[in-house]
């Protein structure tokens, strides 16, 4: 009886917990009245066998406990349950995160699936662009996130209220925004009107705008100032550093305390090449195959690395050196300057060219992709990828379209690149990845999303292609030819022709 009484306690113990999850589940009884009654709220719609809901189920109930204390209600629906209400709201996928301003304003969530993460990005949902400090609130906006920024400028200039202002609606979700006209405040800040300054719980705590006041002068600022000197890659920051538009190097390391101490010998060197390049270590043990993707040879820790990440060149420090701050200083001073050239891994060029799909290497990357007369249409894929073999018949069919008419192959090429074996200029997340060069317009790439069908790809060569080539109709067209030529009557023998030896004419 006392082992029942535990499992009874247990089961009352764990019943409790349920009760207690600050997450509302609603369903199509409740969804739209509790929308009604409520000014913000994030909804996640899910399946129970997800995994990746699994994943986000902690992370969402710890983001909920905290955010009930600013009244903003986090909500879930099961899809497998209410199909229709999620059909509804055009969820596709699992999980899928909306933000719902009542029923008519809907968004997308767009923060990642961590706890800090969600409370970070709902809390600047729930205020407006900019908020109005003073000396009594100030030293508590600068706490309310990690990062925030506060503007000082005077009452009666509406100029820069303006620019201001213009850069918190245009990135509201990625900072709090603050501002105020107390002069006083200023001086005690240390800054001048109107001036900016960037608050983080990090590094010195404390950034100063020093620009002309634009907005283009204040979203560089940010971009920088926002940045730890020496963070960390890792899922949730990966792509905050790729979208930072200058080159990251990474430091590799298999232990958090080989990382926390090369961190800190090679700090000198991010404070001064800060607004150059992004520094941050890397888990070596956790994500050690990334090493393989900036060409350095994976096991060798620690390692170092500077990926320009607008053109995607990789420059790895030689790997036999060890890691100090007057080597890879030189070494960053070298990539600064312009002195280095990037390490290019590339397969040997084909010696010829069989089947319809042209295949690319690195060393032909640019002769073929770039080629500014051609619309070219590229898959990134990795030999490993399924998706990518089951696409293969159809790509090729794809590809014979254009490459059996010579008027054609001289206006569309269809290729593939071996992403894993060859450096390419483009950032790729996925396999496959497919992308058209049009020709003329080689710096504006546009990614197919669509369907992978012959008659899908197709299709989006011809409306997003220079040449406007419709390949379905040309198809089309050469099966109808084929199939006349195969119906058209065997030709009668020229009456002229002299029969041969022992042949007569029959009538």
């Amino acid at each position: 009886m006392r082992n029942f009484g535990s499992f009874a306690l247990g089961l009352l113990g764990a019943a409790a917990v349920a009760a207690a999850s600050d997450v509302h589940e609603l369903d199509t009884e409740t969804f739209k009245p509790f929308m009604q009654e409520n000014d913000l709220v994030l909804a996640e719609f899910f399946a129970p066998w997800c995994g990746h809901c699994k994943a986000l189920a902690p992370e969402y109930e710890e983001a909920a406990t905290t955010l009930k204390e600013k009244n903003i209600p986090l909500i879930k629906v099961d899809c497998t349950a209410q199909g229709s209400l999620c059909q509804e709201y055009g969820v596709e996928g699992y999980p899928t995160l909306k933000v719902f301003r009542g029923l008519d304003n809907i968004s997308p969530y767009a923060g990642m699936r961590k706890a800090p993460a969600i409370v970070s990005y709902m809390t600047k949902q729930s205020l407006p662009d900019v908020s109005i400090v003073d000396s009594n609130t100030l030293e508590g906006f600068k706490s309310a996130d990690k990062v925030v920024m506060v503007a000082y400028f005077g009452a009666d200039d509406t100029a820069s209220n303006e620019t201001y202002t213009a850069v918190a609606k245009e990135l509201r979700d990625d900072y709090l925004f603050g501002a105020t006209n107390d002069a006083a405040l200023a001086e005690a800040e240390g800054i001048s009107q109107p001036g900016l300054a960037l608050y983080k719980q990090f590094d010195d705590g404390k950034d100063v705008f020093s620009g002309e006041f634009t907005e283009e002068n204040i979203k560089a600022f940010a971009k920088v100032a926002s940045v730890p000197l020496v963070g960390e890659v890792g899922p949730e920051t990966y792509a905050g550093y790729m979208a930072a538009g200058i080159p990251l190097a990474y430091i590799f390391a298999e232990t958090p305390e080989e990382r926390q101490t090369l961190a800190a010998e090679l700090k000198p060197l991010a404070v001064k090449h800060k607004g150059a390049l992004n520094f941050a270590t890397i888990d070596a043990k956790a994500f050690g195959q990334h090493g393989n993707n900036l060409n350095l040879e994976v096991g060798k820790w620690p390692a170092f690395a500077i990926q320009e990440t607008v053109k995607n060149q990789k420059f790895p420090f030689d790997q036999s050196k060890t890691l100090t701050a007057e080597g890879v200083g030189a070494f960053v001073d070298d990539f600064v300057a312009g002195k280095l050239e990037p390490s290019i891994k590339s397969e040997p060029i084909p010696e010829t060219q069989e089947g319809p799909v042209t295949v690319v290497v690195a060393h032909t990357y640019n002769d073929i992709v770039l080629d500014d007369d051609k619309d070219v249409m590229i898959e990134y894929y990795a030999p490993w990828c399924g998706h990518c073999k089951a696409l293969a018949p159809k790509y090729e069919e794809l590809a014979s379209i254009y490459s059996s008419n010579p008027s054609l192959a001289a206006k569309v090429v269809v290729a593939k690149v071996d992403a894993t074996a060859n450096d390419v200029p483009e950032e790729i997340s996925g396999f496959p990845t497919i992308k058209l060069f049009p020709a003329g317009a080689k710096s504006s790439p546009v990614d197919f999303i669509g369907a992978r069908t012959v008659e899908e790809l197709a299709n989006f060569i011809r409306d997003n292609g220079s040449h406007r080539v419709d390949g379905v109709a040309a198809r089309a067209e050469a099966e109808a030819e084929a199939a006349d030529g195969e119906q058209m009557p065997e030709q009668a023998a020229a009456a002229s022709e002299v029969p041969k030896e022992g042949e007569k004419d029959e009538l």
